[in-house]
């Protein structure tokens, strides 16, 4: 099994590129939503969120999402704080994830922060999806409903898609000027990816 990383930065568009992968069959385990169910049902999650950040960012059994944001994305101790405790976990919960997964040649792990959070270490092949910065933060924007300054606050966290080019193993533009779907058929093809 050759397991693949996505990543891209805000407005990439690596969830258009994860759901090419899943036309070709290929499962995708996507981190950010298999963070937030993590955060409400792993005990060792919410036990060292509760003893460093307080009892109040749970409500009624339920990470506050929104108070969390707000302690976290103004401190950057703080979110390197939340990310150990997180990133660990999620990355157990991929790896079991993978291995009921045996059965297929390839499976994908979507992560905004593949390199950032060191997801690119459960991988065997990384890949970035680049667009032009005003073209991802006008779709991040449009998508999103919201002020296009907190989607460049957003990507404060995110290393730069230049760095994210020259560490990835491939890159598939997404900039409506390639075609992605042809990109993604060209990428499986050196894989050596057959559709079952």
């Amino acid at each position: 099994m050759i397991k693949i990383g996505v990543t891209g930065n805000i407005g990439s568009g690596k969830s258009v590129v994860c759901e090419l992968l899943k036309i070709h069959g290929i499962p995708v385990y996507n981190a950010d939503k298999e963070a937030k169910r993590l955060n409400n049902s792993s005990p060792v999650i919410r036990e060292k969120l509760i003893h460093h950040f307080g009892k109040e960012i749970y409500i009624e059994g339920k990470l506050d999402k929104n108070k969390f944001a707000q302690i976290i994305f103004n401190d950057p101790e703080k979110l390197s704080l939340a990310n150990s405790i997180i990133h660990p976990e999620v990355a157990k919960d991929f790896a079991a994830w993978a291995a009921s997964k045996n059965k297929y040649p390839i499976v994908a792990l979507e992560a905004a922060i593949l390199f950032e959070g060191n997801f690119h270490n459960y991988v065997d092949k990384t890949i970035t999806v680049y667009a032009p910065h005003e073209l991802r933060i006008a779709r991040a924007s449009q998508r999103d409903n919201v002020p296009i300054e907190k989607i460049v606050e957003r990507e404060k966290n995110q290393i730069p898609d230049e760095e994210k080019i020259k560490i990835a193993d491939f890159v598939i533009y997404n900039d409506e000027k390639h075609a992605l779907i042809l990109q993604v058929s060209t990428l499986l093809n050196q894989l050596d990816f057959k559709k079952k």
